[in-house]
């Protein structure tokens, strides 16, 4: 029977499939097998033949003509970088889950110069011999925090873990039990304390501790004394904490380190630009810590990595601690944390050079600007039923700096709206899921939050909104009942 050329064609049975050799003989296969590699190309084929098999087995049908472009398809899905860039607009700075702090340009041009030929990070050029991996790094932070010496790690986790491993394995730590934090991903401070080798020493009640609390903890002889920055909840009422200045000289008349995560961390008073004072690491080590830990992919705006800054002949111990060895940088991001800290350099340039930092000191005219203008391109082609504004909100800056306080801002929100009958609670929910859904299909897909009835796109992040602009006329518009 001749075939009919008015229809697609279409594979009776398994037996009708191409082999793998007939298949590469396509045209387009063979450029990309040129391109990509024969043996990917290969291995491409066979799946899709596989899956193309077992659709017919299971009595569906088949287009033979569109198995090579389900080759090429799945080669360039294989091939694709498994993170992809997301527009942030769900109100949170610094969003763990989409990867905190942008880094500043410098610091990208950095790692490209670190990733792309050899580097001096253990070579010391005058001497010709091996040299330190963080002599440089050290000295950057010595020069902005006044601290003795430092070193650094992949994470403050990891910083904590090392400074409590080194220095009080199988010993007594007391710490307040307001402060026995639970940072993301269920981690808490206590299992980070028992994998370390130290032995917790609860003291005070959660909401007040006293100087005489942590004296009494002094009759299990603690290697330390660890004092966590609750930044990451705030504790409010009837409270009640120990000053670090008297904590400090507790710890000096009793011969034993006082030690200070401060979490985010920051080296900058972030009232400069308008901001709630978070703790810096200078003024943690003026009150008398002698090592304190943070974070440098949070408020510092920088690589993930943690830093431990203080008491010289402390942080001598803690780098000959194997451990040590198990949590350290490698090139790419020691180049990206001595590149942000060159930075901070100049205080004067950081509201524009650190993304992070210029999102939030952004004026909220600007803001509002952004939102009027994606709120002029969405209007025309949202459907009936949904409502489209510009609306004051608050963003918050995220990855638990400053949890308490709110920054004003502005929103586009998109409020489903009940036609004919009363929309209930369940199918409110299910609209805004699907829009929600329908903005992260994007190509660049724009991450928002649901709430209040409305599905929230805050503009505090997003600079230039082209990106977003550029694909408003692909989203699928769910339809409220």
């Amino acid at each position: 029977m001749p075939a009919n050329t008015d229809q697609t064609e279409t594979i009776a049975a398994p037996a009708g499939l191409p082999g793998v050799d007939r298949l590469l003989q396509d045209a387009r296969l063979s450029d990309l097998a040129a391109r990509a590699g024969r043996s990917c190309v290969v291995e491409a084929a066979r799946t899709v033949l596989d899956d193309a098999r077992a659709r017919l087995l299971e009595g569906g049908r088949v287009d033979p003509d569109g198995l090579a472009e389900r080759v090429v398809a799945h080669v360039a899905a294989a091939a694709a970088p498994s993170l992809r860039p997301v527009l942030n607009l769900t109100g949170t700075v610094i969003h763990t889950n989409l990867g905190r702090s942008a880094l500043p340009e410098p610091v990208i041009e950095a790692m490209a110069e670190a990733a792309r030929q050899p580097v001096d990070l253990e070579y010391d050029l005058l001497a010709g011999r091996r040299g330190s991996r963080e002599g440089r790094l050290e000295a950057r932070i010595r020069s902005l925090t006044g601290a003795d010496a430092a070193t650094a790690v992949n994470n403050n986790a990891a910083a904590v873990m090392l400074v409590l491993n080194t220095l009080a394995n199988r010993r007594a730590v007391p710490v307040s039990r307001g402060e026995l934090v639970e940072i993301g991903g269920s981690f808490r401070l206590p299992d980070i304390m028992r994998r370390a080798g130290a032995r917790l020493v609860e003291v005070g009640t959660t909401n007040r501790t006293h100087l005489r609390d942590y004296e009494e903890a002094m009759a299990a002889r603690p290697a330390l004394v660890l004092k966590a920055h609750t930044s990451n909840y705030s504790v409010i009422g009837f409270t009640k904490a120990v000053p670090e200045r008297e904590l400090a000289d507790l710890c000096r008349r009793r011969g034993i380190p006082f030690c200070i995560d401060l979490g985010s961390g920051t080296l900058i008073d972030l009232e400069r630009f308008h901001l709630p004072h978070e703790p810096t690491v200078q003024e943690a080590l003026a009150g008398g810590a002698e090592l304190v830990t943070f974070s440098g992919d949070k408020l510092l705006g920088g690589p993930q990595a943690g830093v431990i800054a203080g008491r010289a002949d402390l942080i001598e111990r803690i780098k000959k601690n194997p451990m040590h060895r198990a949590f350290r940088l490698d090139k790419l991001r020691i180049a990206a944390l001595d590149a942000t800290l060159a930075l901070y350099g100049q205080p004067e340039q950081l509201a524009e050079t650190v993304p992070t930092l210029r999102w939030l000191a952004r004026p909220l005219p600007d803001i509002r600007a952004v939102a009027e203008r994606v709120t002029v391109h969405l209007e025309p082609v949202a459907p009936d039923g949904w409502q489209v504004e510009v609306t004051d909100c608050f963003s918050q800056i995220g990855s638990g700096a400053l949890p308490a306080e709110a920054l004003p801002s502005v929103a586009v929100r998109l409020t489903p709206q009940a036609g004919r009958r009363k929309m209930g609670k369940r199918a409110a929910g299910r609209v805004l899921r699907d829009i929600a859904a329908a903005f992260r299909a994007l190509p660049v897909p724009a991450i928002g939050r649901v709430g209040e009835g409305a599905f929230w796109l805050d503009m505090r992040c997003l600079e230039t909104p082209e990106t977003l602009l550029g694909q408003i006329d692909s989203l699928a518009w769910p339809s409220p009942p």
